[in-house]
């Protein structure tokens, strides 16, 4: 349908559509190249916990010591089974049979244990080595599916560590479908609510969706060629945060876009003003997240290193697309993307003044007649919610609390622990200097919560391996509980205090209880330095140095509303039993690093107004112009991020909540209301120490302001 309303000359008009068509072409070619990644990112992405601490962490040291005592790179699976009348001799026969013919199989070990019956003969366990240099969760799902036939009454199941790394595969296997397909949905629908339009929802989507593509072939090339490791939450945080990313700039423009062709006759020129308009505050946006997100470089554990490349690069991929793709879209669409209510060409309309904007006029109206009294309302409230912040739980959680619902491998370890020692199948490791092999054993066998400890043999002797013995203990909690952890953190306090040791604790609970460790360490780290990163953007962005300060303690204090509110879910209601120390890290970076992006598109354009017209008027005609789309991108990110809730793990749930509440409660109050507010109370003063501070207003009266806006 071609757009009437703009002319040119022919040549012109010619060049014109040319550049914005070899723009789609050159997309669409990238798109081809590069789309098909999204589905292989799986195939390069690790979830074995073991690869995410750094190799000085205590587990790691272990572990690579190890390999002199084992010659196999095995994790264990455990097959555990429960008959409430007692185990049968054709159940244990079973049991025998049915592993006996996997031993030596790929993926499996060359042999493996006896059924071994439980003391008060109602289960029985067999120990089955897994390789874990292969693919392990598929290792597991054949020896499920072998196990599936069990004689009627007899309860088996697959747990240990093998098995919940299966269940954690299962777990992320949604993020190429089920994660995409809620997330692409829920976008298209409030579009067409926000557009009341065919045709831009699809426009902006695919813009989305080529942002993903570049994106996830970036991160496939860099993982396969060792820079990154992509793990599955760096994958399905990469997804939700291309699309709510890529949707938010998508609306500035296209929101300022709509204004200039009512301003504007010619579509060309009034596009190419709201891309110049538009593309300061996306890119200092954008600049923004990327430099919070990077913070996570200086993490410990490389599953939160890596996040923050593969971050960045999603939100650069997004920038590229909505400021390059979506203009050349809209150029060649006019006025007919916005069908079937096209914007007129009114010049003597104006977007800003409310004509166009009524509901946010009112609102600007409002705030402006007593910006007092509402600052200090909403920071009361928002006070309120951040009272409950220290009542958070983010200590650390068990293995087998990191999915939503029951898995096999929670359902093992729970039968297992109602029949054995829970830490059979899953030992403890020290390794220790071999004259103070026996003193190590000892106090290893002293600690409680130790069920049993043996130094590794070899023959009848101990096995020394370059002046180095190793004991195996047994723990009597489950070995992905947290007690199990405090035993551990005991062991290694125990075997510290003997001499000339040099002992070192490791194991998959170990690996726990480091990467536990870690996380507090770098939650402690990184918090303050994003603060100061953002802090220094929002100062070279704004000429200024009080209302950076202000938009980033009113960032922050939005982010403790949040926190305090989610303590009194989760600990309540929704009875988690915790949350991991990283949940709190990756909300906060997410939300001061996106949650300050409505502020940059605020105060940029009271900025731009404010030059022009003061900070009073500048900051009412601003907070018009821009109420409705920074809105409707906190509702578009805080349903995508919402989205990350389909995959069923606590941790992915944990933080959809927060960020999506978050970036709600910073784009319905803390922008809407508090900034504004305090901006309207300070006045000019705001852009202290910048020469816009001390530039005399015409007059500052509410009732002036109100009339001339």
């Amino acid at each position: 349908m071609p757009d009437k309303t703009d002319s040119s000359p022919r040549p012109t008009r010619k060049l014109r559509w040319l550049i914005p068509a070899l723009l789609l072409l050159a997309w669409l070619i990238v798109g081809g190249i590069t789309g098909p990644f999204a589905g292989k990112l799986a195939s390069v992405a690790s979830n074995d916990s073991s690869s995410f601490l750094p190799a000085s962490a205590e587990s790691t040291q272990v572990q690579n010591l190890l390999a002199d005592f084992q010659d196999t790179d095995e994790i264990p699976g455990i097959v555990i089974a429960e008959r409430s009348g007692g185990i049968t001799p054709g159940d244990l026969e079973f049991l025998r049979t049915t592993t006996s013919e996997v031993a030596g199989q790929p993926g499996f070990g060359p042999a493996v244990s006896p059924p071994i019956p439980s003391q008060d003969g109602q289960a029985a366990q067999v120990f089955v080595p897994i390789d874990s240099a292969g693919e392990p969760a598929d290792t597991v799902e054949i020896l499920r599916d072998k196990l599936a036939d069990a004689p009627d009454g007899l309860t088996v199941a697959v747990t240990g560590p093998a098995g919940q790394v299966a269940d954690l595969g299962e777990a992320f296997a949604g993020i190429d479908g089920l994660l995409l397909l809620v997330a692409g949905t829920v976008v298209i629908l409030i579009l067409i609510v926000v557009y009341r339009s065919p045709i831009l929802p699809f426009v902006v989507l695919i813009s989305a969706v080529f942002a993903l593509g570049l994106a996830s072939g970036l991160v496939y090339f860099l993982t396969k060629q060792g820079v990154l490791d992509l793990n599955g939450q760096s994958q399905g945080i990469l997804f939700i945060l291309v699309f709510g990313a890529a949707t938010d700039y998508a609306l500035l423009l296209v929101s300022r876009y709509r204004e200039e062709l009512i301003a504007t006759e010619d579509k060309y020129a009034a596009l190419r003003q709201a891309w110049r308009a538009t593309i300061e505050p996306v890119a200092a946006s954008a600049g923004t997240v990327i430099a919070g997100v990077l913070c996570l470089m200086l993490s410990d554990l490389n599953s939160n290193k890596s996040l923050g490349p593969v971050a960045a690069i999603g939100i650069l991929a997004s920038f590229l697309a909505s400021m390059t793709f979506l203009p050349a879209a809209l150029a060649l669409l006019g006025r007919t993307a916005f069908w079937p209510l096209r914007p007129r060409y009114a010049p003597q309309t104006s977007a800003d003044s409310g004509a166009t904007h009524r509901l946010w006029k009112r609102i600007a109206d409002t705030v402006a007649s007593k910006p007092r009294a509402i600052w200090a309302g909403t920071l009361i409230l928002l006070l309120i919610g951040a009272a409950f912040a220290p009542t958070f739980k983010a200590d650390g959680i068990a293995s087998t609390d990191f999915f939503m619902g029951s898995v096999e491998s929670v359902e093992g370890a729970e039968i297992q622990a109602r029949h054995f020692d829970a830490g059979s199948g899953t030992p403890t490791y020290v390794i220790a200097d071999q004259g103070a092999g026996t003193a190590v054993l000892d106090a290893v066998r002293a600690t409680d919560g130790v069920a049993g400890a043996e130094l590794i043999t070899e023959g009848s002797a101990p096995m020394v391996r370059d002046g180095k013995v190793a004991v195996t203990a047994t723990l009597t909690d489950n070995a992905e509980s947290l007690a199990t952890q405090d035993t551990v953190a005991d062991i290694r306090s125990a075997v510290g205090q003997v001499p000339n040791a040099n002992a070192l604790v490791g194991g998959t609970t170990a690996i726990d209880l480091d990467t536990r460790e870690t996380s507090i360490h770098d939650r402690n780290l990184i918090i303050p330095i994003v603060l100061i990163v953002v802090f220094l953007v929002l100062v070279a962005l704004l000429r200024s140095v009080l209302a950076p300060a202000i938009l980033l303690a009113t960032t922050v204090l939005s982010f403790a509303t949040t926190l305090g509110v989610a303590a009194l879910l989760f600990n309540g209601p929704f009875g988690f039993p915790g949350a991991d120390p990283v949940v709190p890290l990756f909300a906060f970076v997410f939300l001061v690093a996106l949650g300050i992006d409505y502020n940059i598109f605020l105060m940029t354009r009271v900025r731009e107004e404010a030059l022009r017209h003061g900070t009073r008027i500048g900051m009412i005609r601003g907070l018009t112009a821009t109420g409705g789309v920074i809105t409707s991108a906190g509702v578009v990110l805080a349903a995508t991020f919402a989205a990350l809730a389909v995959i069923p793990l606590l941790f992915l749930v944990q933080v959809a909540f927060l960020v999506a509440f978050g970036v709600l409660v910073d784009t319905l109050i803390v922008r809407t209301l508090l900034v504004p507010a305090l901006t309207l109370d300070i006045g000019r003063k705001i852009w202290w120490p910048s020469a816009l501070a001390k530039r005399e207003e015409e007059d500052t009266t509410p009732e002036s302001v109100l009339e001339r806006a």
